[in-house]
């Protein structure tokens, strides 16, 4: 068990602790500013949430005036004729 060990560590087979050079990030991390928000991220996230409901709601009254337009058309029954 010993000698397969040895063997491991002389071939190199065994991960090395990563130097200190490869551990630095390339991003610097700074604590936020809570007390001077960034407004124009804040209006653009705003924004974008407000512009995709209303997508989202303009699209959905569409389905609806569609789904009762093809409904109508369809709807063949002996009372109604």
């Amino acid at each position: 068990m010993a000698a397969g060990l040895r063997a491991v560590r002389r071939w190199g087979l065994v991960a090395a602790p990563p130097s200190l050079a490869f551990t630095r990030s390339a991003f610097v991390v700074k604590k936020a500013n809570n007390a001077q928000p960034n407004w124009l991220r804040v209006g653009l996230a705003f924004g974008t949430s407000a512009a995709l409901w209303a997508l989202l709601i303009k699209q959905h009254n569409e389905d609806v005036t569609e789904y009762e337009r093809r409904k109508a058309r369809a709807h063949k029954c002996s009372q109604c004729s």
